[in-house]
């Protein structure tokens, strides 16, 4: 086959980067003098933006809540993004590769960021457990069927 028309598909990541952090320490410094542990909360999500043609960033944001009884310790939001390439791929594939693919890249980045400024913040470092973004993509695209089921019946 010629690669002029069947040309080889491309994924490169071109660049990554911190798009937007946040700490709030609303009990500060009070709430220093507490000695129990906290919940936490962590909540995910990541999205895929076309910047041109092939081109695309994706984010992986992150709220991650510290609270003790009714106060609220700390809360961390945290966007990690990356701009990457993504050219001469069937169109079914392209959607797992920024929903799967790309958040995985960036999720390491993500999770030095929250546990650094967690401990920048005078906390313990808060370590993200693994996500399974495949498994998050699946659920996404079955709550979309079904929304999409029940609004055409």
């Amino acid at each position: 086959m010629n690669d002029a028309v069947n040309p080889q598909p491309i994924f490169s990541m071109d660049k990554i980067y911190v798009k937007d952090i946040s700490l709030e320490v609303p009990h500060a410094p009070q709430i220093f003098l507490e000695r129990e542990s906290p919940q936490i909360d962590v909540q995910l999500h990541s999205q895929a933006t076309a910047i041109e043609a092939g081109v695309y960033e994706v984010a992986v944001t992150t709220t991650v809540t510290a609270r003790l009884a009714d106060k609220v310790m700390f809360l961390i939001e945290a966007k990690q993004a990356g701009i990457f390439q993504v050219r001469n791929v069937p169109n079914e594939e392209l959607e797992p590769i920024l929903a799967v693919m790309c958040p995985n890249i960036l999720f390491p980045y993500l999770r030095e960021v929250v546990s650094d400024v967690s401990v920048r913040g005078g906390f313990a470092p808060v370590m993200l457990n693994p996500v399974n973004f495949e498994v998050l993509y699946q659920q996404q695209r079955q709550q979309l069927e079904q929304v999409t089921s029940a609004t055409t019946h």
